[in-house]
Order: structure tokens, then C-alpha cells, then sequence
């Protein structure tokens, strides 16, 4: 699933480019908003973010495309891997400029695992 996101001046470090904390967060949404609608009336909770390294700046202006993929989907989990791509100002936009794995969980009330 592909989702879009605007690099506003608000989401800008003291350098000029993206707080990679802004990056780490959207695709923590990104990632929750595609397992809920691959798996309605589930409830996800993220239980690991793997390989969190920053290759490219991104600069204000960018039009970020994040490419959700299912990689692996459990008895009561599923990952993710998450891909981002500047759209607008990159150089290349087929390059990643940013990828992840992230897993969910899928818990009860009381924060028990159960079966997606």
C-alpha cells in the first residue's frame, strides 16, 4: 500500500533537512494504518522496528512516497517492510531513501497475544 507525506518547514532539523523522529514516526503510522486495513477490527501494537539507518537527507518540500509491503504474517504478528522514496526533489526517485521492517502484534483487552 502507498501513502504520501509533505516535508513541511515544521518537520525541518536545526540543519535544514528532516528530524529523522518525524521519519521514525510516520512510518510507525503508515505502517499501523496499513496492517488495520489489511486485517479489520484487529488490534495492533508495534513490537519492533529493525535496521533504523538514515543513507539521504531530505529536504524540505519533498513529496515523500512510503511503499508498505507485507513480508511475513504469523499466528499473531505480521512485519512490514517499509520503503520511502522522495517523489519531488530527489535525484533519483526510484532510489530509497529510507527502509525498515516493522512488526505488529495482534492483542486482546488486556494485552494479550491473539491469532489475526
Amino acid at each position: 500500500m502507498d501513502h504520501y507525506k509533505l516535508v513541511l518547514p515544521e518537520h525541518i532539523n536545526h540543519y535544514g533537512y528532516l528530524f529523522g523522529g518525524n521519519l521514525l514516526n510516520w512510518i510507525d503510522e503508515i505502517a499501523y494504518i496499513t496492517a488495520t486495513v489489511d486485517f479489520p477490527g484487529r488490534r495492533f501494537v508495534t513490537v519492533a522496528m529493525d535496521n533504523v539507518e538514515f543513507r539521504y537527507r531530505i529536504e524540505k518540500g519533498e513529496v515523500l512516497l512510503f511503499r508498505a509491503e507485507q513480508e511475513r504474517l504469523g499466528k499473531t504478528s505480521v512485519t512490514y517492510r517499509i520503503s520511502v522514496f522522495g517523489k519531488v526533489k530527489d535525484i533519483d526517485p526510484e532510489r530509497v531513501l529510507f527502509s525498515t521492517h516493522m512488526t505488529f502484534v495482534n492483542v486482546d483487552e488486556h494485552d494479550q497475544k491473539q491469532p489475526i
